[in-house]
């Protein structure tokens, strides 16, 4: 069995999530953003958990491609995945001890880089085709 990449249970990482989804429903760049993808607040919040558990704890629970989710939605542009994290890291600072919240943070500032780049890189723009690196 592969230990966790830090410590944190399974139902902090719940709590981390509903506390966080609380947080974009409110607000205002982000809020309407998801509310025209989420319909089932309680299903994405179990598959966005299951995929936090399986990049922590190693569970094999998540079975998806963030990448293709946030390219598949159209709308999610790479300035959001600043508000997204600083609203996340919020999030990690109320809820959890201070040395899981800067462990989760760094993971997901990692993530959120990845997924910021993508967005920006691959949609094309209207300058012109897509920018390769």
């Amino acid at each position: 069995m592969i230990p966790p990449r830090f410590d944190v249970t399974p139902d902090q990482i719940d709590q981390v999530v509903a506390v966080f989804y609380g947080a974009v429903r409110r607000h205002e760049v982000l809020g309407p953003v998801f509310a025209h993808h989420v319909s089932d607040w309680p299903a994405h919040e179990a598959r966005i958990a299951a995929f936090w558990r399986n990049a922590i704890l190693y569970e094999r629970s998540y079975d998806g491609s963030p990448m293709r989710a946030h390219m598949k939605a159209g709308d999610v542009r790479a300035d959001h995945f600043p508000i997204w994290l600083a609203l996340f890291d919020e999030t990690l600072r109320r809820t959890l001890p201070p040395d899981a919240a800067r462990a989760w943070s760094a993971l997901a500032h990692r993530i959120g880089q990845g997924l910021r780049m993508g967005v920006e890189d691959i949609r094309p723009t209207q300058d012109g085709p897509p920018v390769l690196r």
